[in-house]
């Protein structure tokens, strides 16, 4: 986890310098393709993400080195050509793994997060989840580990197969000729992140398209058919915590409303999104009926609340980098404190982006935590050592953010509203 922390620390400035530079040539090329809400409720997607798989948050049904300590049938030395052959056979089961996430209906909660902006840029290749709490799709590794292909070989693969996977997100490069035919390209993934009929449900290959091509879901863009971006039934929020759960909410409503005992067990396991049908008559959910005129989900274009809300993902990324280099330096339930105030603060601030009232809830529990933090430590984990009053400022930073929570929530005449929609929701 050490190496994978040091990783991390080259990865994310990497990743930010190339959504700026996506950025920049948009705005050369006269493109819309960034919103500043969108891109923070995708940012901090990505931050909660990075969190959760740090902190080791997960439960593995099948666990790789377990497979391959009591079921490898051969004992295989690390080689080149063994990395190379491990990297297409993580990208097999990764095919395998996508498409069932996006057919099975308890599945899709693992991956609406990814699909859940109604824009397609280098940001929202960052929308990973939180709710695969649970590693249910080991067992595609089990040909792997029959054949003995070492634990090291997977862990150090693993991360490269998962960051090959970012720069295709972008709307910026056309067609790329013989690349095409062998890669996922741009193209191809647009066409699987859009809600198009001609378009839903293709293109499961995460870097060698060949899968999608042998297993017949193979979808060409089409210069006829412009891609339409998000999930058929809008999240209509920019909390990524929201969203990670929304689905599954759905499904457990479903099921406790449901007289059928059948259709209570069966909704998890039906095509992704079934409802049993006495159900959507008595609680309809607004869906998209026609992609190509929908209002996108908008809460606003505040320029204040936007530059704060820009200056609470800069400091959550400066905050959560700062919590995985002290992973060591305290004990572990501290560390998963401070993991705790950040992810309340997350939620805080991105529902403030959808004038929630839930936001302020959530700013006093993150402020009540900061508190529990001080007086355990006696300041901020060895923040004061690297910037000298760090730990007052911080302070400061917590009432600050206190007000201006009440004040776009309650002074702005947003709680009412706020109210409203969270009953609606409901």
């Amino acid at each position: 986890m050490e190496a994978y922390v040091k990783v991390l620390n080259f990865a994310i400035p990497g990743f930010l310098v190339l959504i700026a530079i996506e950025y920049l040539f948009s705005r050369i090329k006269n493109k819309d393709v960034y919103r500043g809400f969108d891109t923070i409720s995708s940012l901090s997607s990505g931050l909660t993400n990075t969190i959760k798989d740090v902190l080791g948050l997960a439960v593995v049904i099948f666990s790789y080195d377990w497979m391959v300590s009591h079921l490898a049938l051969y004992n295989i030395q690390s080689t080149l050509w063994m990395y190379i052959a491990a990297f297409i056979g993580l990208d097999f089961a990764g095919y395998w793994s996508h498409r069932f996430e996006h057919v099975i209906n308890i599945f899709w909660n693992r991956h609406i997060i990814h699909h859940s902006s109604e824009e397609f840029n280098l940001a929202c290749a960052l929308r990973q989840p939180i709710s695969s709490i649970i590693g249910v799709f080991g067992f595609l590794y089990l040909p792997m580990a029959l054949v003995g292909v070492p634990t090291i070989v997977i862990a150090t693969v693993a991360p490269l197969h998962l960051f090959a996977q970012f720069w295709y997100h972008t709307r910026l490069i056309d067609k790329m000729g013989f690349l095409e035919y062998v890669l996922v390209t741009p193209s191809h993934h647009r066409v699987h992140h859009a809600i198009n009929a001609e378009y839903i449900d293709k293109n499961y290959s995460q870097i060698f398209i060949i899968w999608d091509k042998i297993f017949g879901t193979f979808q060409e863009e089409l210069d006829e058919v412009p891609a339409v971006y998000g999930v058929k039934r809008p999240v209509s929020t920019w909390n990524p915590i929201i969203i990670n759960f929304q689905h599954f909410w759905l499904l457990l409503k479903d099921a406790w409303r449901s007289k059928s005992i059948v259709d209570k067990f069966r909704i998890w396991f039906m095509p992704t999104g079934w409802r049993p049908p006495e159900v959507v008559d008595a609680y309809p959910v607004q869906g998209i009926e026609d992609v190509y005129n929908f209002k996108k989900y908008d809460t606003g274009s505040n320029k204040f609340l936007i530059l704060w809300c820009w200056f609470q993902l800069v400091l959550h990324l400066i905050m959560m980098l700062h919590c995985l280099n002290q992973m060591g330096s305290f004990p572990t339930e501290m560390v998963f404190v401070y993991a705790l105030f950040l992810m309340i603060s997350i939620f805080a601030f991105t529902s403030l982006m959808d004038r929630n009232f839930i936001s302020l809830v959530a700013e006093i529990i993150k402020v009540v935590a900061a508190i529990f933090i001080f007086y355990q430590l006696g300041g901020w984990y060895n923040l004061d050592t690297v910037i000298p009053g760090a730990s007052i400022l911080l302070v400061g930073y917590l009432c600050i953010s206190l007000v201006i929570t009440i004040y776009f929530i309650v002074m702005n005449n947003e709680f009412a509203d706020g109210v409203t929609k969270s009953i609606q929701a409901s």
